[in-house]
């Protein structure tokens, strides 16, 4: 999976995939779409106007991967919950979320959409594989869906900074973290390219 992306002249990015690298960021983004899910979303054909103003959740997901994803503003969850600072802190903490996280949510919906509806749209991978090519509009949904697609794996294989680069590379192929593995790191080099076409 060596395909990094590139800076197009005049602006975006392009990625040339092949048919196994696209099913696999597809079905990455699909099962985030999964993950991330509705929320707490006003009934439909509610008023649209009450959706606006619809309030979220105030506690944070007890998923881990969903509590990366969707981190408390404020506070330290290490802390003492007892301590009346720390109250204070978690109390602003829940009604920041209780006003946010909806739209955060929906947003994170969109750009994993945009992400699979990029890779439905390439033809058919040859032997040299399809180019993906990504406006500038795009490049950042990309960059939303694949920051939160490392965070959730991430998550999920209890990821420290201090593993990140060494230890990680040096799992056996019999370990079953492995192919996770490999997907992690995979999402990180193309997201650190998709950044660095985007920079001036």
């Amino acid at each position: 999976m060596a395909g990094l992306f590139e800076e197009i002249p005049g602006g975006g990015a392009a990625v040339v995939l092949d048919e196994v690298e696209i099913a696999i960021l597809r079905s990455l983004a699909v099962q985030l779409l999964e993950l991330v899910g509705p929320g707490d979303q006003p009934a439909t054909g509610e008023d649209p106007l009450a959706a606006l103003f619809a309030e979220g959740p105030s506690e944070a997901p007890s998923d881990p991967a969903l509590a990366r994803l969707f981190p408390d503003a404020y506070g330290d969850p290490q802390a003492d919950p007892e301590d009346a600072h720390e109250r204070e802190v978690r109390a602003n903490s829940a009604e920041f979320r209780r006003f946010t996280e909806n739209d955060l949510r929906e947003r994170k919906r969109e750009d994993a959409l945009a992400v699979v509806r990029s890779l439905d749209s390439l033809a058919t991978a040859g032997e040299g594989g399809a180019v993906l090519k990504l406006a500038d509009d795009e490049c950042k949904r990309w960059l939303g869906t694949l920051n939160d697609l490392r965070l959730t794996i991430g998550t999920r294989l209890e990821v420290t900074d201090e593993d990140e680069n060494g230890e990680l590379y040096r799992l056996p192929d019999s370990d079953p973290r492995k192919p996770m593995v490999m997907a992690y790191l995979w999402l990180g080099a193309l997201q650190e390219s998709l950044v660095e076409t985007l920079m001036p």
